[in-house]
């Protein structure tokens, strides 16, 4: 392992100071996870850590009122598409 100096400016700085505590984890690891998320070296993640990574994606979506409506509008066409689809291959 190398070691470097890195300049950060105070928003950086307590962004970073912030999420250590909060990960429980050193700022120097924060920092190397970020650099081989940023610059393609791939690593396992846990699932806990991808769902953190994507919870409140849509949450500024103004034309999804919440989940079960969004799911409930993109199947309802569709099942009734399905039903008669497969009720035309029954009756031949």
């Amino acid at each position: 392992m190398k070691r470097t100096q890195i300049y950060l400016n105070n928003d950086q700085y307590n962004n970073l100071l912030v999420e250590s505590k909060k990960r429980k984890k050193t700022m120097s690891h924060l920092i190397r996870e970020a650099v081989d998320y940023k610059f393609g070296i791939k690593k396992e993640i846990s699932l806990d850590e991808a769902i953190d990574g994507v919870a409140g994606i849509w949450k500024n979506h103004k034309d999804i009122k919440n989940g079960t409506d969004y799911v409930k509008k993109l199947r309802k066409d569709r099942r009734i598409e399905y039903l008669y689809e497969n009720t035309d291959k029954k009756s031949k």
